[in-house]
């Protein structure tokens, strides 16, 4: 049966993450580190300009770019912070964003 895992108190830092990893997958921290480096190829392949847009990491969650339009830029706009007032907004040229999205498993382990 599983063993039961305690919550943690303080972030673990990236060096902690691998020897917790690499202690209970029985490799070695330079094996586990050399995944994380495998994984990072894989997502920026699926996400870079021109390819698919979207990668899921199985169970966990789903990282997809959002392109977002660009903006012309408004004049005597209401503020909306102090009612009454007037404000210009500047353009925006056209962008692109990551999304990740959390999967089922994730969202089950709050």
């Amino acid at each position: 049966m599983a063993k039961k895992k305690t919550g943690v108190k303080k972030a673990m830092t990236k060096s902690q993450i691998l020897s917790e990893i690499a202690e209970e997958t029985e490799l070695t921290k330079k094996e586990v580190a050399s995944v994380f480096d495998s994984l990072e190829g894989v997502i920026e392949r699926h996400l870079k300009k021109g390819s698919i847009g979207s990668c899921t990491v199985p169970g966990l969650m789903k990282i997809k770019t959002v392109k977002k339009p660009a903006r012309k830029a408004q004049k005597n706009v209401p503020n909306p912070f102090r009612p009454g007032e007037m404000m210009d907004i500047a353009a925006k040229p056209a962008s692109t964003k990551v999304k990740v999205l959390p999967l089922k498993k994730l969202k089950d382990m709050v």
